[in-house]
């Protein structure tokens, strides 16, 4: 690292910072061995190792551990958490650790946010509690003429489910009891004889926003949201903490977890140590699909794309396999997403593959001959063109094989295809996977579970230190360059790759 990238940081005037670069190596190190900032602060200045990898004088006496959390925010302000992780692949690529259009792989893995677990009612409950905090500290004078003595019994101490009623009729008047209380709250804010700047307090902005999620007004009463139908918003958006409004909660397969997603892409090549190149976090609603282009468009912005890009089929559909090939000239290697019909899901009777699609004369041939009598090109919800095939109520009608084509009570097959790329491109995908080639070559994506479960293990990666997602982002970024740090050093070391362990027991059973 070089000091003049991150003068930015700093102001010219005012006392001198400490070395912006020796701080980046400081955070690394805190990470690998997994330190506060009291404890590497602590460390730097007594330990003698430490002090010959900063080039620092025995006599140093080290700096205050303050320093750190103040040079983290400085790095998210700057925008420059990432060179973190950049500056060090710049070193690699220069020796020849490594090197562009190979192979690289891909997987994610969930991240708890540092907060507690809220349920709706806590949650409403602890944002207005946060608020009247907040004001307290900065307009006490004004937050007194505005509160009845009943609101420091309700939310003097934190909301805790113990000391909720237990009864569905009482947790609901509560739950109504709470949102006038943050209404009347609200409406004082906003009042024009109010100081303007309580507004602009973030947990005024936060209670303003749960408050819509939660609750709506029906004739001057205020009603707590129980429904989607009542106006309920999806986890994507929805709240989950006043401390960390960035947080979502998520279910994914039996996991449910409240917090963010860290995907992780290393490269594969045997000739060269497997090492971190990009690392992207997002709230944990953010779909892995979503992900693919924004991992690419990193990776081209730093000269490292690869050749072939192993992930699973959680990051795989017809948009990214094109976009993937002719945008960046990458084989995205992984599995297709299913037919989702009940024909292909039974593997009995005739599902889309077994259909003949003629693009330019735009009709469909079916298994026993037919041609479709409509073509009509539409735009679904997702703003994705999708062609609706339908056959001669007739032909269907009078067809032998009826049962094995349609359910439908018209007794008319109705089909649904992408547009002509997006469906060869799926395809095709879906036909090379069946190949033992692309079984062979795909074993080489296992090896990320692995990087998951050294980052988890070793480098406490699903838990987030910080609140927000800018910093569990820095969190990650700094993960990784500390995994890079060690699993290059082994490498120099011949220290050869672990293979999966398997215990005795479990090994006797393959014998």
């Amino acid at each position: 690292y070089k000091d003049s990238d991150f003068a930015p940081l700093f102001s010219t005037q005012g006392r001198p910072a400490e070395a912006p670069a020796r701080l980046n190596l400081v955070l690394i190190i805190q990470y690998a061995e997994g330190l506060t900032d009291r404890q590497v602060a602590e460390a730097v200045r007594g330990r003698i190792d430490l002090k010959y990898t900063l080039g620092m004088e025995l006599t140093d006496p080290g700096f205050d551990a303050s320093i750190l959390s103040e040079y983290r925010d400085r790095l998210i302000e700057g925008g420059m958490e990432s060179k973190l992780l950049d500056d060090m692949l710049e070193q690699f690529q220069a020796r020849g650790w490594l090197k562009a259009r190979g192979q690289q792989r891909t997987d994610s893995t969930h991240v708890l946010a540092a907060t507690r677990k809220l349920n709706r009612l806590e949650c409403v409950g602890e944002t207005l509690r946060c608020a009247l905090e907040d004001l307290a500290r900065v307009a006490p004078d004004w937050l007194r003429e505005q509160v009845t003595p009943d609101w420091f019994d309700l939310y003097g101490s934190r909301f805790e489910q113990y000391r909720l009623p237990k009864e569905q009729a009482k947790r609901q008047a509560l739950a109504e009891r709470i949102g006038a209380d943050g209404y009347h709250l609200l409406s004082a804010i906003y009042a024009d004889d109010a100081p303007a700047w309580l507004e602009e307090l973030p947990a005024v902005q936060i209670l303003r926003q749960v408050w819509v999620q939660q609750y709506y007004l029906e004739k001057d009463q205020v009603r707590w949201r129980t429904k989607q139908e009542e106006g309920l918003p999806p986890n994507k958006r929805l709240i989950q903490s006043p401390y960390d409004p960035q947080a979502r909660n998520r279910t994914k397969r039996s996991l449910n977890w409240t917090g963010y997603a860290a995907h992780f892409t290393e490269t594969c090549d045997v000739s060269t140590p497997n090492v971190i190149v990009n690392v992207e976090t997002t709230p944990a609603t953010t779909g892995d699909v979503d992900m693919t282009a924004v991992i690419h468009t990193a990776l081209d912005k730093k000269g490292l794309l690869p050749r072939e890009h192993f992930v699973d089929s959680a990051y795989v559909d017809a948009d990214n396999l094109i976009s993937s090939h002719t945008e960046h000239a990458i084989d995205l290697y992984g599995p297709a997403p299913p037919d989702s019909s009940w024909q292909a899901r039974a593997r009995q009777g005739f599902d889309i593959s077994c259909f003949i699609v003629d693009w330019e004369a735009q009709s469909v041939t079916c298994p026993q001959g037919k041609v479709s009598r409509r073509w009509h090109a539409s735009t679904d919800e997702a703003v994705c063109e999708i062609i609706q095939v339908q056959f001669d109520r007739q032909d269907c009608a009078c067809c032998q094989s009826r049962a094995q084509c349609t359910k439908a009570k018209s007794q008319t097959r109705v089909l649904h295809l992408k547009p002509q790329a997006q469906y060869k491109a799926l395809q095709a995908a879906r036909q090379r996977q069946t190949t033992e080639e692309f079984k062979q070559g795909y074993k080489t994506r296992a090896g990320v579970e692995g990087t998951i479960s050294q980052g988890t293990r070793s480098f406490d990666l699903r838990r987030s230190r910080y609140t927000g997602l800018p910093k569990t982002h820095l969190q990650h970024v700094l993960i990784a360059a500390a995994m890079n740090l060690a699993r290059v050093m082994a490498w120099l070391e011949e220290i050869p790759r672990a293979q999966t362990r398997r215990s005795r027991f479990a090994a006797l059973g393959c014998a």
